[in-house]
C-alpha cells in the first residue's frame, strides 16, 4: 500500500548566501549543499540576490543570497 503525504506541515525561511569563483549558479549549489549539512528536509531555495565582490576591477567571487524553506520535524 502506497504511503500517503500530507501536504500540512510547519517551515521555517531562513536567509543563506553562496559564493564561488566561477558563478552564480555554483555560488547557489554551494549554499544549499553547506546548509543541507545541518538541516534536514530542505524543500525551496528561491533566489533573492545576486551579486559580485569586486577587487581591482576585476570580479573576484559571485554571490548568491538564497531563502531555503525546511520543514520542522515533529
Amino acid at each position: 500500500m502506497a504511503k500517503k503525504t500530507s501536504a500540512e506541515g510547519v517551515y521555517r525561511v531562513i536567509d543563506v548566501v553562496g559564493s564561488s569563483e566561477n558563478s552564480w549558479e555554483d555560488a547557489a549549489r554551494n549554499a544549499v549543499e553547506t546548509a543541507g549539512k545541518s538541516l534536514r528536509d530542505l524543500r525551496i531555495a528561491e533566489v533573492i540576490k545576486l551579486d559580485v565582490k569586486i577587487e581591482n576591477g576585476k570580479v573576484l567571487a559571485y554571490r548568491t543570497r538564497l531563502q531555503l524553506s525546511f520543514k520542522y520535524e515533529g
